[in-house]
């Protein structure tokens, strides 16, 4: 346990009830580090942040269910790549400290490296439909490619589409979960949160062992947005947590995206309202890694010329317009796998998108 001690500290002011993250960063401006804050007399913690806080805060800091948690934290802390990372270190997200509420330790499973990467968000709804699915994971799988690592919430629906499309491509992603840790939510993505903490990295704010509450998602959101250059909505409605995401980007500067749909479709009104407030109407990659100015990283692909199985794909279009299910017919592909090298060829120049979700081979003079 000689390793904790440094986090115990900062550990113990955030188990303490009653002590939020508000209240914890006027401590800290004041008194700059937690020993700090612990080693101050009641009078001068009182002039921070008032006498009932001030009582709250010394009476936690003895009580032995907030030692036995600090314990605890500082155990899961020594597991294999287990991190508990304060405001303090250098791990911690550079992009965080420009909210107006970063949270003092985050708990991380997995690359802790990846929090101080360029990164995209993608969310959605949970209900989505299946081509919202399919766009949500290729898009995914695009933008990973180019090097941009893939953040969202570890929810059923778009957010498991995109960190399976990361995934998918080999490229990096990250989970902001709204629950301890320690706990998988929802249960139905114990399988994916196991490929995420092993190839990438799962991030919560809150304590081990919290359960799951709605209260916890919102404050969740905040922060899939603050650690990315922007937020892309795949699909949408307009109840959708995913238009909380939306808003707080916006708020905090960030880039906001969303895809169109069907105008019958309850599933596109969502994003329908965040083009009409401004956000980028997203067709291709290519308008998201335009706005944010974003190179695609080199790869063995871009060096060593087109892959072969995309020179027979385009083959199998001929000159024509052909639809994704009559593509997908010719060449044995699933529509999925399908939809990612579709987006790849477009971000290449080689394939352009038309209406009613056709395709057309591009010819270079």
């Amino acid at each position: 346990m000689a390793a904790c001690t440094a986090l115990a500290s900062w550990l113990r002011l955030t188990l303490i009830a009653g002590i939020g993250g508000e209240t914890q960063r006027k401590l800290l401006d004041v008194f700059g580090l937690p020993e700090a804050v612990f080693a101050a007399d009641r009078g001068a913690l009182r002039e921070v942040i008032g006498e009932k806080r001030s009582a709250l805060l010394l009476a936690g800091s003895i009580e032995h269910a907030v030692h036995a948690a600090v314990e605890a934290a500082c155990r899961w802390a020594e597991g294999v790549d287990q991190h508990v990372v304060t405001l303090a270190d250098d791990d911690y997200p550079q992009a965080l400290l420009e909210i107006p509420d970063p949270p003092t330790v985050l708990y991380v499973r997995g690359r802790v490296d990846l929090l101080n990467q360029p990164a995209l968000a993608i969310v959605g709804s949970r209900n989505p439909t299946p081509q919202g699915v399919l766009n949500a994971e290729a898009f995914a799988a695009v933008f990973a490619d180019t090097g941009l690592v893939i953040i969202s919430g570890l929810a059923l629906g778009i957010d498991a589409a995109a960190h399976r499309g990361a995934l998918a491509a080999a490229g990096d992603t990250v989970a902001f979960i709204g629950t301890g840790i320690d706990r998988v939510y929802p249960a139905r993505n114990r399988e994916l949160a196991l490929a995420i903490g092993a190839h990438g990295a799962i991030v919560s704010e809150f304590p081990l062992g919290t359960p799951v509450a709605a209260a916890n998602f919102p404050r969740r959101n905040r922060l899939i947005s603050g650690c990315a250059r922007g937020v892309l909505v795949v699909e949408a409605t307009t109840e959708s947590g995913s238009l909380i995401t939306a808003r707080l980007a916006a708020e905090q500067g960030r880039e906001v995206f969303a895809v169109p749909g069907s105008i019958h479709s309850p599933q596109s009104r969502g994003c329908h309202r965040l083009i009409r407030d401004g956000a980028k109407l997203v067709e291709t990659a290519q308008d998201v890694l335009e706005e944010l100015r974003w190179l695609a990283a080199p790869s063995e692909q871009a060096t060593t010329g087109p892959a072969a199985d995309d020179d027979e794909l385009l083959t199998l279009f001929g000159f024509d317009p052909c639809a994704l299910d009559e593509l997908a017919g010719r060449s044995g592909l699933s529509a999925e796998a399908l939809s990612v090298k579709l987006l790849h060829l477009e971000l290449d120049g080689r394939v352009a998108s038309l209406p009613g979700g056709r395709y057309q081979r591009l010819v270079k003079s």
